[in-house]
């Protein structure tokens, strides 16, 4: 009887999550450049062959929400050792200026999955981020320091489109990378004050 190798599949299976990774970076670089970057650049870049990308994602759309995926994973890792303690308007610009360098290196990435994926898949994607924030613009409306007169999703939706399209003029060259996250603040801070009331300085 022939000796069983056992040591093949497992072998087989790390081999495939290197692929893997090797594939998603490789993504995350080529779309960061390009949101349009192809399957074949991505491949290149990853040092693979297309048949390999396309083995374990079948489809560019498979490939660009995994990739976004991987990118959102990471932030909310980096995100969750925050401290969003104390004042919710000091809290509110330290989430601001940490989600922001999150965005920006996300920035085309995101911009192909809006292209790409089917409306409203990238807010589900977002979910787990925005409860964050959600959770800290209602912490200020308790505290009476951010408005209560306007829904909290509204406000939620508007901090993560204001960041969008930084995030988009600073990838078409519009807006300067570090200019971004005070410029971001001092327009959302004062208009999540409440009616009537001092601008956050």
């Amino acid at each position: 009887m022939a000796q069983q190798h056992t040591e093949g599949p497992p072998v087989r299976r790390a081999d495939a999550r290197q692929n893997v990774d090797r594939i998603l970076e490789a993504a995350i670089t080529c779309l960061g450049r390009d949101a349009h970057a192809t399957m074949g650049e991505i491949a290149a870049t990853a040092g693979l062959g297309r048949v390999t990308v396309y083995g374990h994602f079948s489809s560019r759309e498979a490939l660009v929400e995994a990739a976004l995926t991987r990118l959102l994973d990471q932030g909310d890792a980096a995100l969750a050792d925050l401290d969003l303690t104390g004042d919710p308007r000091a809290a509110l610009r330290t989430l601001i200026e940490a989600s922001w360098l999150l965005t920006a290196r996300a920035g085309a990435v995101l911009e192909s999955a809006l292209e790409t994926l089917p409306p409203g898949r990238v807010q589900e994607l977002h979910a787990k981020p925005a409860r964050r924030a959600e959770a800290l613009i209602r912490r200020g409306r308790r505290d009476g320091v951010l408005r209560s007169d306007l829904p909290v999703d509204w406000m939620v939706g508007v901090l993560h489109h204001v960041m969008k399209g930084a995030a988009a003029d600073v990838t078409q060259g519009r807006l300067a990378a570090n200019d971004a996250p005070r410029l971001i603040a001092e327009t959302l801070l004062p208009a999540f004050a409440p009616p009537g009331g001092p601008a956050d300085r």
